[in-house]
């Protein structure tokens, strides 16, 4: 049975309670405090439905190392062309809003409403949350955003409006990370797309161990 919280009380059940979907508990809010203490625990906010949020763990996680990005030939060139300018910061929300508006295969509705855009809005105002944004003849056409604690990028949503600017946005933030000393990006659900920029699937246990090590 999935705990559902009651009030404002921060807690949440222990992520290896998760049932087989991932999904921890149900309830709560989309405050600063609770979200941070949702990454902490190794947990995030996917959706809201019928007014209540839904929290996950899934098994297995999936992990990027910022060293181990793996860059194409031909992405190598299309970044030392300088087909994109690439930002930090700049645009959180338009971001947000881009992910949130960007078509995806075999998804017809965006779990990024209203709420988590003022939810994550807040967390960058707070320092917590950062985007990066991908810019072409001075238009936003790409970027990714999430939030950073200790030593780990939480990886949330990216969005391209033009073939490769997606791509550019999580090779720019590995980059930079990696030249921080950031241990790891949460990336949640593995797919083939992130496979293939070097992201790799590990066990929700090996996930909180090394989360754990991150955050120190």
């Amino acid at each position: 049975m999935i705990p559902a919280f009651i009030g404002k009380r921060l807690w949440f059940p222990d992520p290896v309670q998760a049932d087989d979907e991932g999904l921890v508990a149900v309830g709560g809010d989309l405050s600063i405090e609770r979200l941070l203490l949702a990454y902490r625990s190794g947990i995030f906010p996917w959706f809201i439905h019928d007014d209540l949020v839904y929290w996950f763990s899934p098994n297995p996680r999936c992990i990027l190392i910022p060293e181990e990005i793996k860059i194409s030939k031909s992405m190598r060139q299309i970044l030392n062309q300088k087909q994109f300018e690439i930002t930090f910061n700049n645009a959180f929300e338009a971001v947000m809003r881009g992910c949130a508006t960007a078509k995806r295969p075999h998804q017809e509705s965006t779990w990024i409403t209203e709420d988590f855009i003022e939810a994550y809005v807040a967390l960058h105002k707070n320092g917590y949350g950062h985007s990066v944004e991908v810019w072409q003849q001075g238009e936003l056409v790409g970027g990714l955003y999430g939030v950073a604690l200790g030593k780990v990028f939480f990886g949330e949503s990216m969005f391209s409006l033009v073939p490769n600017a997606s791509k550019a946005a999580l090779i720019s933030l590995a980059e930079k990370l990696n030249a921080e000393g950031f241990h790891f990006i949460e990336c949640q659900l593995y797919t083939p797309h992130l496979g293939s920029l070097g992201a790799k699937a590990v066990s929700r246990k090996e996930y909180l161990k090394m989360l754990s090590e991150a955050l120190v």
